[in-house]
């Protein structure tokens, strides 16, 4: 939601901005191969019932049906997102990481993709553009691993704990799913102090 809410905003700027995305782990420590669904994690982790844990995600599907997302989190296939972050990463080598998060984002959230099965990345990162061969190499390697734990850590010295988290010009913090109105008036704060 707020990747599509700065999008939107983005359009609204008569503004070159380029956007770099950064690995970020939820929850590191979650397996590939998770038992149990969204809810009952959510139940667990929160300390809340399975029915606050449903309505607090139906809340969360409804913004994000505001900003045109479908997100079916009935079906979500909770999984360790570690290698979806060095398949992005390897995207980025190659001009892609924009459509690769976009991809990997729609699969998780709206297809119910299992996005830590190496067989789904690597379909994923082909529809984009990637070669497969490319891709399996580096998922079957330790490829990329450095780079995604240096997003990481980078995060931690910015005190970043959870996503969506904005840096703009290493000076802006936005935290959270802000409305298209906020990341207007930031970027709009931002270029002008360009120009002074």
């Amino acid at each position: 939601m707020g990747k599509r809410r700065l999008e939107d905003a983005i359009q609204k700027i008569d503004h070159p901005i380029e956007v770099t995305y950064r690995s970020f782990e939820l929850d590191p420590t979650l397996e590939r191969d998770v038992k149990g669904n969204m809810y009952e994690k959510l139940a667990q982790k929160y300390g809340m019932s399975i029915e606050q844990a449903k309505a607090n995600t139906a809340n969360m599907v409804q913004m994000a049906k505001e900003v045109g997302l479908d997100y079916q989190m009935d079906t979500l296939i909770l999984t360790n997102t570690f290698d979806a972050h060095r398949v992005v990463m390897l995207a980025k080598e190659h001009g892609l990481m924009k459509e690769m998060t976009e991809r990997i984002l729609y699969a998780y959230f709206t297809e119910s993709k299992h996005i830590g099965d190496h067989d789904t990345l690597t379909d994923l990162a082909v529809d984009v553009g990637l070669n497969r061969e490319d891709v399996r190499n580096m998922l079957a390697s330790d490829d990329l691993s450095r780079e995604v734990r240096a997003d990481e850590q980078q995060a931690r010295e910015y005190g970043i704990n959870g996503v969506p988290f904005f840096l703009i010009n290493k000076k802006y913090a936005l935290n959270g799913a802000q409305p298209t109105e906020t990341f207007v008036r930031a970027l709009q704060k931002v270029i002008a102090e360009e120009q002074l």
